[in-house]
């Protein structure tokens, strides 16, 4: 069996929540966008219809998670070859610039066809950037945490990105409360992307700090896929895509709100502090769960119940369009996905050597998030515009997480130490 780590290593809290801060932003700039999708592409697409300037402005969004792959190919096996801290270092500088390019783009008024033009390219280096800091980040936290605990801390990652989605709604809220809707569109989603980004900094400064968790022998291996590896990847790739699906469906329902069910943009971005909220408790407890009971009980049982609820809760939704059922379905959505998610990502960490685990995770998410997370937003909204159904969502949905769950079935168990029944 492969060496995990070299040795015991002890993190403070700030050490991981620097760890965990890019996919932390990832997922903050992600609702912020998503939050002002609509006055976004009333400033980089004036001359569009409302629909197409917002489909037009969630492509652009989608064409980030094109360079993710990229990203994961090239800065994952960095983490694999130097050390997995200066692999987060540089994604995450690389992160830091180009939120700020995207709050600080001028307007299509201002610079013409060139701002959509900026809008692509900084978004192209956020999705290489983010690409490059799942694999390294990930491996690290796995390979810092004792073996009894190894989702728990894997699970502290989808915690801050929860929280991250947590204090975008608020911000997108409080915002939405203050800001007229011309003001919104001239300059309020600049501030929330700037808040954003204000954390780079700080995470940067704290991640300097971490100690090195690749063993030096493990530095100077060649990394060779199995068969049995090749095997693996295939199938965390569809597990994972489908929680990808999942997660960006629901972190897009402010949009399926205020676009398909009508209601304002401050009751839209309220479920995005409801869903965050979900995500920071119960991303912890599905770790918590996983390692005492295995991988694939947790990711199985969490996955079908959301497939089984996800059709009723959008029919809900549809038929009621309340404020009230929206929050209901998404506390139910969002801890059932929350539960389940650090249970495939530790699944897929300790199936991989350490000599290949940075590349191997970071080249998996990264072809997950760009065929599935980044079309995400914009399949679900086309499918709604052309079937006129407002189930669309759950359809994709479900199709996405009965594969998923066949897929976690063949996966064999990882846990090294299970302590319970």
């Amino acid at each position: 069996m492969e060496k995990q780590q070299t040795a015991v290593v002890t993190l403070s809290r700030k050490q991981i929540a620097a760890v965990a801060a890019g996919n932390a932003l990832e997922f903050y700039d992600f609702l912020i966008f998503g939050f002002f999708a609509v006055p976004i592409s009333m400033v980089f697409f004036p001359s569009e219809s409302p629909t197409s300037g917002l489909l037009r402005t969630l492509a652009i969004f989608g064409v980030g998670f094109l360079t993710r792959p990229l990203g994961g190919i090239l800065i994952g096996p960095l983490g694999d070859r130097i050390g997995r801290k200066p692999a987060m270092l540089l994604s995450f500088g690389l992160m830091g610039v180009s939120v700020v390019g995207l709050a600080l783009t001028p307007s299509y008024a201002s610079i013409g066809v060139a701002a959509p033009i900026l809008l692509v390219l900084f978004r192209l280096v956020q999705g290489f950037a983010l690409g490059g800091e799942v694999g390294p980040s990930t491996a690290f936290l796995m390979e810092a945490a004792p073996a009894n605990k190894r989702a728990f801390y894997v699970s502290v990652q989808f915690a801050t990105q929860q929280s991250a989605i947590l204090v975008a709604g608020i911000v997108g809220v409080v915002l939405a409360s203050l800001l007229s809707p011309e003001d919104l569109t001239a300059w309020g989603w600049r501030i929330a992307m700037l808040l954003g980004a204000a954390v780079v900094p700080l995470a940067l400064a704290i991640r300097r700090t971490l100690p090195e968790t690749l063993p030096q022998t493990e530095r100077i291996s060649r990394p060779r896929l199995t068969g049995a590896q090749i095997r693996l990847a295939l199938l965390t790739l569809f597990v994972l895509a489908s929680g990808t699906i999942a997660t960006y469906a629901l972190i897009s329902i402010n949009i399926f709100a205020t676009h398909t069910l009508g209601l304002t943009a401050a009751q839209a971005s309220g479920a995005g502090v409801i869903g965050g909220a979900c995500g920071v408790i119960f991303s912890p407890i599905g770790g918590w769960l996983s390692d005492r009971f295995g991988r694939k009980p947790v990711m199985i049982v969490a996955f079908g119940l959301l497939c089984a609820v996800a059709l009723p809760c959008y029919m809900a939704m549809a038929q009621m369009r309340t404020p009230g059922v929206l929050y209901a379905a998404v506390i139910l959505m969002a801890s059932l996905l929350a539960m389940g998610l650090p249970a495939i990502m530790t699944q897929i960490s300790e199936g991989l050597p350490p000599r290949v685990r940075s590349g191997g995770i970071g080249i998996i998410y990264a072809v997950a998030i760009a065929l599935f997370g980044g079309t995400a937003s914009f399949v679900v909204t086309w499918l709604t515009e052309v079937t006129g159904s407002p189930l669309a969502p759950a359809v994709y949905m479900c199709g996405a997480l009965v594969l998923g769950v066949c897929c976690m079935f063949a996966l064999r168990e990882t846990a090294p130490v299970k302590t319970g029944g």
